[in-house]
């Protein structure tokens, strides 16, 4: 099997001077199943490209970097899908919140046959904030309300290993998330993950959920309120098309 590591990048200069991409492609070099890394640039305004270029292309050779617009993080790993060369497309936050080799957990699933396969956090959360706990809980109430989900309880760990034949048919498919636009600030609604495990499942897909190691990390790209607003909306919208049948088409 080939895989494509998929790492969506938005102002990410502090990560990069921790030392992220160097784990990252000091992992990849041992593992011969990953045959490229491609860094979705999310139009960054600080000077993530400029170091990624001058630092790293060169240093490792699976490194790819793909400049896109801003227009949000559901928008650069839409990107990675379409332009990916492997037989699975894989994702990773930038930050490493789950550590890289975690990978191997979901690439063992995906050699037993499974096409979606997402990483689970421990209900714990552990090192996460009291109200982002809370939030996490809340949101899981109201997505299994509304939209359901069979029973997945994880669906926005930033750590998922899908077949991208099946990704590539998902995407096809998706209505809230199906057109890019330019957008302001950071943009990490949920509801990308959401529409697109919801498709999957619709498409009668099994999502296997895989328990990953998770530490909290904090982050400037994530606004709790302003993202948790924009994530009710695209549940409704979500139920809304799935109501007028949209995802049967």
């Amino acid at each position: 099997m080939t895989i494509s590591l998929i790492i969506p990048c938005y102002n990410e200069e502090l990560n990069i001077q921790k030392g992220v991409l160097d784990k990252i492609g000091n992992y990849v070099v041992a593992n011969p199943k990953i045959i490229e890394v491609l860094i979705i640039d999310d139009g960054s305004t600080d000077d993530s490209r400029k170091i990624i270029k001058a630092d790293y292309l060169s240093q490792f050779k699976k490194f790819r970097l793909i400049e896109n617009s801003h227009q949000g993080k559901a928008f650069a790993i839409i990107t990675g899908i379409k332009q990916s060369e492997g037989q699975y497309v894989m994702f990773s936050d930038f930050d490493l919140a789950t550590p890289i080799e975690e990978a191997e957990k979901l690439i063992a699933q995906a050699e037993s046959g499974k096409k979606i396969i997402v990483g689970s956090r421990s209900s714990s959360r552990v090192g996460a904030p009291i109200l982002r706990r809370l939030m996490a809980v809340g949101f899981i109430f109201i997505r299994d309300i509304i939209i359901g989900l069979g029973g997945v309880r994880d669906t926005q760990c930033g750590f998922k290993l899908f077949e991208k034949t099946s990704a590539i048919n998902i995407i096809e498919r998706l209505h809230v998330y199906k057109v890019g636009k330019k957008v302001k600030g950071s943009s990490v609604s949920a509801g990308f993950d959401l529409e697109f495990l919801f498709i999957a499942s619709k498409m009668g897909l099994k999502i296997i959920e895989v328990p990953v190691i998770w530490r909290h990390v904090e982050t400037k790209n994530v606004n709790f309120l302003h993202d948790s607003i924009a994530t009710f909306k695209d549940i409704l919208r979500i139920k809304k098309l799935d109501l007028s049948e949209k995802y049967n088409k």
